[in-house]
């Protein structure tokens, strides 16, 4: 989620950030090229003035003129700006360098016919630092009596300017730069600060789902609305244990207080067959039926504990483990005719020895009642990733794809074994018993014909409980 909220957080601000930069580089450059302007405003006016003096007749006619050019001369090798009077007509009152005459079209053209008008230049053309051969051109108009009768033009390079308005930019940029590594940095603190709670609510989440029913939620810091989110879930997970403990507590209370009235009820049944003919069918059924409910009270029983039950983690040789109970059913597996082998390499996994060893029972029991005299029943120890494996293979009818996705629910059985002994609670029984470890029970279909068991444990130790970060165990 991260990853989608930083960039959204990021392009934002990188759009907030061009957003006020393009208009205040676009500002800076005009204010730099209207300093000039007026700059040269004055610089023409200066010369407007001089050329007031300038007639087109009478004494000292000469005298001004020559001044006007040597200020026109002398301000061109200061400056390197080449500046003009010119009459109304075209003609060249004075110039620097001299033969300097207006083109017939461009800027210059544009200013000489606005300061005909009488207006002096005001907004030339915005200069960019890109345009290397950009000049300014301001002109002011020689007023003498009311009327214009000549027009002072000056044309000036712009590589000063554009150095300036470049250098602003350069400036403008850097800030641009340093405040978007400021708001990355407050993008991601953002981003962790909303996101703190739902990575823990979904750690705590998942703790629930795989059977850490005690995990709760921090409820410190983030947003009011995540907060008050941890607050409810903490709620519905209070809630969620309290039923579950309640059905737990109900299995267990009913499993015992019933096995008292079925053992007086077989007792009875027991004195029953003392007082009728031996070999009696009826009674038979009867005391079968009586044996079969004890066994899935006492199945009932150690479910409801199965799934209360903490998991005791230590660092099993999960290979030696599967030998020991191979070793303990192989007496039965040679009085069905059925042989039991155990293989597989030295591997280790975090698991409670006491639930393993009852998941190995349940699986290798069950692999034995449904294969056939003669065939072979494997448990292979095994690695696969960051998980241990134990598979268990028999060589029976096995099941199809329908019962393979109800395989290891409670009380359930296939319809074809209804005969075979049994109380349907077996595998949901390991399953409880792996996954307060960690561990996992899986099944498939074993080539040619059977059913293969595999049961997964992790490799790499457990957290500690509660060491997720903003959780609490209750």
């Amino acid at each position: 989620m991260r990853t989608r909220l930083l960039p959204l957080l990021i392009i934002l601000m990188a759009g907030v950030l061009l957003a006020l930069g393009f208009p205040l580089a676009g500002s800076l450059a005009s204010a730099h090229q209207q300093t000039v302007v007026v700059d040269r405003i004055d610089d023409t006016a200066r010369f407007a003035a001089l050329a007031q003096y300038v007639t087109d007749s009478g004494p000292g006619l000469d005298e001004r003129r020559s001044t006007l050019q040597n200020e026109l001369v002398r301000y061109r090798e200061v400056y390197g700006i080449d500046a003009g009077v010119f009459y109304r007509d075209g003609t060249t009152m004075a110039a620097a360098p001299e033969g300097w005459r207006i083109p017939q079209e461009g800027e210059l053209r544009r200013a000489l016919a606005e300061a005909r008008l009488g207006r002096r230049s005001h907004d030339p053309p915005q200069v960019w630092p890109w345009q290397p051969d950009a000049r300014l051109a301001v002109a002011s108009p020689v007023v003498r009596d009311g009327d214009v009768v000549a027009v002072v033009v000056t044309d000036s390079p712009t590589g000063a300017l554009r150095g300036r308005i470049l250098r602003g930019w350069l400036l403008i940029a850097a800030g641009e730069c340093a405040a978007m590594l400021l708001a990355v940095g407050a993008a991601f603190r953002l981003a962790g600060w909303v996101l703190r709670p739902v990575r823990v609510l979904d750690a705590a989440t998942h703790d629930i789902a795989t059977g850490r029913l005690n995990s709760r939620v921090a409820a410190a810091g983030g947003p009011p609305e995540l907060r008050r989110l941890a607050r409810s879930f903490n709620e519905m997970a209070d809630h969620v244990e309290e039923v579950l403990e309640q059905q737990r507590a109900f299995v267990a209370d009913a499993s015992h207080q019933l096995r008292n009235p079925l053992a007086a009820l077989l007792l009875r049944i027991e004195l029953l067959a003392l007082e009728l003919p031996e070999g009696n069918e009826e009674i038979a059924s009867v005391r079968a039926e009586g044996k079969r409910l004890a066994r899935v009270l006492d199945d009932l029983l150690d479910l409801a504990l199965a799934e209360h039950a903490s998991a005791d983690l230590q660092l099993t040789d999960i290979k030696e483990l599967a030998a020991e109970r191979v070793a303990a059913w192989r007496p039965l597996a040679e009085e069905r005719g059925v042989r039991l082998t155990a293989t597989g390499p030295a591997v280790t996994a975090w698991a409670d020895p006491i639930a393993l060893s009852s998941a190995l029972d349940a699986v290798i029991d069950n692999a034995l009642k449904f294969t056939a005299e003669g065939e072979e029943v494997t448990v292979e120890a095994g690695a696969r990733g960051d998980t241990s494996t134990v598979v268990v293979a028999d060589r029976g009818p096995g099941l199809t794809d329908e019962e393979l996705a109800r395989v290891g629910d409670r009380f359930w059985r296939s319809g074809r074994h209804q005969n075979v002994k049994g109380s349907g609670l077996g595998l949901s029984i390991s399953r409880a018993l792996l996954g307060a470890g960690g561990g996992t029970l899986s099944f498939a279909h074993n080539e040619p014909h059977g059913l293969r068991v595999t049961i997964a444990l992790p490799r790499t130790e457990p957290a500690p409980d509660g060491g997720g970060y903003g959780l609490t165990d209750r």
